[in-house]
């Protein structure tokens, strides 16, 4: 199985402005990404629209592609760079993958975990969840269940399932919880075509672009790993990170 791996990254950010290249112990968050993730696939590259990411990139030996500075989404971007990329290279592959360029802490096993869902007949998309039991880690993320064969049911901000005639205090006792990390596998076809569906309203509520591919009737497989993943969004996440690093170099 032949497999690409992306990295969308791009420079503006709300909470924390040129994200990708904030230093981490000595090298820019999106190097360590990318280093994380060629433990795991022979094929990586990073998309993005901003020419000081570019730069960077280049500088420590990365493959980089530039895409449009219009893209609403990591997925659709995602998808100009693989075109792109095929246009360079003149390869085929089985399987594309999205990986967060804000996540550092990637282990090449969530790597390995997400491109083995692919080895079930008919999977189009897959993406990762990982088992969640302290009270604390439900005040925030993203929620999953998922059926018997593994499919995706629904995703959600809101904690899922909601344990019925018991406190929330002992919710963790009678249940497992199963929070959403961000990474995701696509055929190239399914990448396609997930690219050009339209926005649906489960997704604009929830603000979670997976929702359109599971609101038009398709499946997202799971797959379960057990490696933390700590996404950076604010000063506060990289000191966090930071100071993880710091005590056990990657």
């Amino acid at each position: 199985m032949k497999v690409l791996g992306i990295i969308p990254a791009r420079y503006g950010s709300s909470r924390l402005e040129g994200k990708p290249l904030v230093d981490i112990c000595g090298k820019p968050m999106i190097q360590r990404v990318y280093e994380q993730a060629k433990k795991a696939l022979d094929f990586v590259l990073i998309a993005t629209d901003d020419k000081r990411i570019e730069k960077v990139v280049k500088a420590f030996g990365g493959y980089v592609i530039m895409t449009s500075i219009d893209h609403t989404t990591g997925t659709n971007r995602c998808l100009e760079a693989y075109n792109l990329f095929l246009k360079e290279k003149d390869f085929e592959f089985d399987v594309v993958l999205n990986i967060q360029g804000d996540e550092p802490l990637l282990e090449p096993e969530q790597i390995k975990s997400l491109v083995s869902c692919f080895n079930v007949s008919g999977t189009q998309m897959a993406t990762l969840v990982i088992p969640t039991k302290p009270k604390d880690k439900l005040n925030s993320g993203v929620f999953v269940v998922f059926d018997k064969n593994m499919d995706a049911l629904y995703f959600s901000r809101s904690i899922i399932p909601f344990v019925r005639d018991k406190d929330k205090d002992d919710w963790t006792n009678n249940s497992t919880f199963y929070k959403h990390i961000g990474m995701y596998g696509f055929t190239p076809k399914a990448l396609k075509e997930f690219s050009n569906l339209e926005e649906t309203s489960l997704e604009k509520n929830e603000k979670l672009e997976q929702l359109r591919w599971l609101e038009n009737g398709n499946k997202i497989k799971v797959a379960i790993t057990n490696h933390e993943s700590v996404a950076i969004d604010t000063a506060h996440d990289l000191e966090k990170v930071r100071k993880i690093i710091s005590g056990d170099m990657l």
